[in-house]
Parts: C-alpha cells; structure tokens; sequence
C-alpha cells in the first residue's frame, strides 16, 4: 500500500487549487503579447514589405486583435520603430551566440557571417531600411541602431576571426568581409545561387588568413 502524500491529506479545497494552472500574471500576457507582435511584425516585413505590413496584417500574424495592437503600439510608426529595436537585438543575439567554442577555422566564421545577412533577420532589416529612406519618423532611429549594430557587428567579427587591429589593413580587411557578406545578402534577395556562395566564402577565408595572419586559435 502507498503512503498518504500531501495532497492526500490536504483539504479538498486546497487540493483543487493545486489542480488548477497557475495564474499567468497580467504583466507577463502583456509582455508575451508585444513580443508576438514584434516577431509578427519581423516576419511581415521580411515577407511582405514595408507596403503590405499594416497593423491589422501584423495583429492577425501575432493572433491578437487590432485594439490590443494598438494598445502596445497605438500608430504603426510605434509598432515599427519597436520592430527595428528587436531586430537590432535578434541580430545581435545572433552574433553573440555563434561559435561559443571557438571556431575550427576562418572559413567556418566567414560562412556563419555570410548566413547572417542571407537570413529573414537581414530580409526584415532591409525593408526597414528602405522604409526608412521615405519615412521621416522612423530615419533617426534605424540609422542610430544601424550604426551601433554595425559596431556591433564588427566588434564580433574581430573576435570571431582572431584579428589584431594593430595589424595594418586588419580593420578594411574585417570590414571588407562584412560589406561583402552584405552584397551576398542583397543578391540572394533575386537569386539563391548557393554555389557561388560557396566558392566566394572559400576565397574569403584564403584572403583573411593572408591579411590577418595563419596564426587562428593559436
């Protein structure tokens, strides 16, 4: 026979207390809610444009009602400013998070950073950018986050790759690969030609291990 446990023994009443879900507090529905509106209105630009990404379209994507939309973000300059803030931190994240053993090698960096801006994140991030050119309210902020994810970016880069910046021409060169792993991001908008891809990410770790030294994870 199995002994009394504690909800055996506990009042009925405290027995169906136990029993029901715990309660979600309002605070965090609400962040859960911004949170689903912000990857929604992620997934809408990288898949529609700025154009085709209005509130109601965004609200459906998350599940959500257009008030309660309208409640985190009451205009849709608000909801994409937020949007650009979150891509910012996702491709920062992103970074962040790549080889936290170490890399084998600088092809292995190369083609993880050149994935980076072939991904929905830059796809999104592109739209913004675009949007940003005609749209007076969101310019200020997506140039300030561009640049101090750029930053950011390069930052990583540098560790990524072993680079010592004393090195002359280590900066262009790091630098370089980046405006490359961009240009590669805008052609697959067109053409996923993954072959070629292939071939110049090869090339590009040749050329870095030239500019910086065969010297990686010595």
């Amino acid at each position: 026979m199995g002994g009394v446990t504690a909800t055996d023994s506990a009042p009925e009443g405290a027995r169906e207390a136990a029993a029901r879900p715990a309660h979600v507090p309002k605070q965090d529905r609400s962040r859960a809610t911004r949170q689903r509106l912000l990857a929604a209105a992620v997934a809408c630009l990288a898949e529609h444009g700025w154009a085709g990404s209005t509130v109601s379209v965004v609200a459906e994507r998350a599940g959500v009602s257009r008030g309660a939309a309208q409640h985190h973000f009451p205009t849709r300059e608000d909801l994409f400013t937020a949007a650009v803030e979150y891509v910012a931190e996702e491709r920062s994240t992103a970074l962040r998070a790549l080889f936290p053993q170490g890399a084998a090698d600088r092809r292995e960096v190369v083609s993880a950073l050149v994935d980076l801006y072939t991904g929905p994140l830059f796809r999104a991030a592109l739209h913004l950018w675009v949007a940003a050119s005609n749209e007076e309210q969101l310019r200020p902020r997506v140039t300030e986050l561009e640049a101090r994810v750029g930053r950011e970016t390069h930052r990583i880069a540098v560790e990524l790759l072993a680079a010592d910046e004393s090195r002359p021409g280590a900066r262009e060169t790091v630098q370089g690969l980046l405006d490359m792993a961009r240009g590669l991001g805008l052609a697959n908008l067109l053409t996923d030609d993954g072959g070629r891809r292939e071939r110049v990410v090869t090339q590009w770790a040749v050329l870095l291990d030239e500019a910086l030294g065969t010297g990686f994870r010595d």
